[in-house]
């Protein structure tokens, strides 16, 4: 006869249900949250945004493990560790699935013109963003969440532009003809 404390014990783990309660659990504590500490060197990491496709694919599976990993081992050092997480606004690969959306209604982006195709990548990036985000929690990434950024939001918009005229200013970026990749189809490098 069983106990009632072997009652309890499933009979095969259940990743899904086991995982999702730990993960809530070091939400709530705030794990992923650092304490600023000037006494001590911090360590970040600012995710490379994943762009808004719908979805995550085993490439930004792989990079957020090892990313994953080197937070958590500084983290486990002691040191402030921040895993800065994030959203690419668009690019080539948001584009192309809008233009396949717009193509099962018999449509192109050129059919609706420039403000209409803007629109549409914007709801597209709403509609998307937060499964992108809920993927990276399933995956268990230590990132603090309560300061998830956007491409577009107002401070990293205002860093790169500050960047890019410190970089210009030293000379370091400038124009002149180079060969680029440029797609014929998306019309774009």
């Amino acid at each position: 006869m069983a106990s009632q404390d072997t009652q309890d014990i499933p009979s095969a783990y259940e990743p899904a249900s086991v995982e999702r309660r730990l993960y809530q659990r070091w939400m709530d504590a705030g794990y992923f949250t650092p304490e600023i500490d000037p006494s001590k060197k911090p360590f970040v990491v600012i995710q490379p945004p994943p762009n808004v496709t719908g979805e995550l694919h085993l490439g930004h599976a792989q990079r957020s493990t090892v990313e994953d990993a080197l937070t958590r081992w500084h983290r486990m050092r002691g040191e402030p560790t921040l895993w800065l997480p994030g959203l690419d606004h668009a690019g080539i690969a948001t584009q192309v699935v809008v233009e396949r959306e717009l193509a099962s209604e018999g449509l192109t982006r050129q059919d609706i013109g420039r403000e209409m195709f803007l629109e549409r990548v914007w709801d597209w990036v709403g509609r998307s963003r937060g499964r992108i985000s809920e993927q990276h929690r399933r995956l268990g990434v230590s990132c603090d969440w309560s300061r998830e950024t956007f491409t577009l939001d107002p401070g990293p918009s205002r860093a790169v532009r500050h960047t890019f005229v410190n970089l210009y200013r030293k000379g370091l970026i400038y124009q002149g003809e180079r060969i680029t990749n440029w797609c014929p189809r998306c019309a774009t490098a």
